[in-house]
């Protein structure tokens, strides 16, 4: 290809004196990149991001040539290109610009252009070219989408603001190219999670680089939560994981951060109910289930279930159910333990 033959890796035939300095120039941070120039390149990359599945035709940094030339041409795909030193010129369709370092430009489907590089201060290029497709919704069960709606909507948002990005080389406010330092960083210790590093690397080079051009019509809105039902939330799990322990309204309220005061109104406002009658009704509904699976002792059921005083639990048992905590046992515990028990040997956990 044309652009192949004219750009040069990082570390070819282009030594450090061919460039002009003047003074003590500042380090490259992108050289690191010359160990291995098409390492990106040589990856099959494609991922799924909300709506859409990308594919990383190209990732690399180039080195042109002193006045190399790269005729008029175009791409199907989306082409990003970033200059993080040197100088040259694009022409956009038919629209001359002067490329200098910090600048970015978009070559997206089917835009002509034509680059050519500095005499005497030759031009780096960062590249990035993708595959962007839409693809067919792929829901799942409702009420459990563990974010992947607003991963959607950020997705699109990304991508729809692609299409608003003028025809002009424009700053690098938000440091996009940074992501290819990344992304080679990610290749070069090739950690755990590799994968998923890289799509959130190019992800990100995405994201930045279309921040400049962010609409607030139509942009995702921060998720928030309802801090009372997510407290509500907190301290009912806590209650649940520790009711055979000694609990109080203030250790609930200072594991959660706030005033037991606050928290008895948030189980009012949230739940219906008090924080006392809360833990009771989770022991109580604790203690059935025991009575019912197991032939523990009573006393020994009370005390798993943070009744510190067995025979406190006979006035509180009662006047819940209306019977005793024996009275329910033989009520209840006939076929329900033996269904149980059957159960328990099928999993070849053995009967309690």
């Amino acid at each position: 290809m044309a652009d192949n033959k004219e750009k040069q890796d990082i570390f070819g035939t282009k030594k450090p004196h061919d460039r002009k300095s003047v003074g003590s120039p500042a380090p490259f941070p992108y050289a690191r990149m010359a160990n291995r120039f098409d390492a990106l390149d040589r990856l099959d990359l494609q991922f799924r991001w909300g709506g859409y599945g990308i594919r990383v035709l190209r990732c690399h940094l180039a080195a042109f040539q002193p006045g190399a030339i790269i005729s008029f041409h175009k791409h199907s795909e989306y082409e990003f290109h970033y200059i993080p030193r040197g100088k040259g010129k694009v022409i956009l369709v038919d629209q001359p610009f002067d490329l200098h370092e910090g600048l970015f430009y978009l070559t997206g489907p089917e835009l002509v252009h034509y680059q050519e590089s500095d005499l005497d201060d030759p031009m780096y290029e960062l590249c990035l070219h993708l595959d962007i497709v839409p693809l067919e919704e792929t829901p799942g069960p409702v009420g459990q989408s563990w974010g992947d709606d607003m991963e959607a909507r950020e997705a699109s948002a990304c991508i729809t603001a692609l299409d608003r990005i003028p025809a002009i080389p424009i700053v690098d406010r938000f440091h996009a190219m940074n992501g290819f330092l990344e992304a080679y960083r990610i290749w070069e210790e090739q950690p755990s999670g590799f994968y998923t590093l890289m799509k959130q690397a190019i992800v990100q080079i995405l994201l930045r680089t279309t921040r400049l051009f962010d609409s607030t019509e139509g942009k995702p809105a921060i998720p928030e939560r309802d801090m009372n039902y997510h407290r509500y939330e907190l301290a009912t799990q806590y209650i649940q994981d520790n009711e055979g322990l000694p609990i109080s309204l203030e250790q609930v309220a200072e594991t959660i951060n706030i005033s037991p005061r606050q928290l008895q109104r948030i189980f009012r406002s949230e739940g219906q109910t008090t924080f006392r009658d809360y833990l009771e009704h989770v022991r109580l509904t604790g203690i059935c289930s025991e009575l019912i699976r197991t032939d523990k002792p009573i006393e020994e059921i009370a005390l798993n279930h943070g009744y510190a005083n067995p025979n406190y639990l006979y006035p509180v048992f009662k006047s819940k159910y209306e019977v005793t905590p024996s009275a329910y046992r033989r009520i209840h515990s006939g076929d329900n333990r033996a269904a149980y028990q059957t159960q328990r040997e099928k999993e070849g956990t053995g009967s309690l």
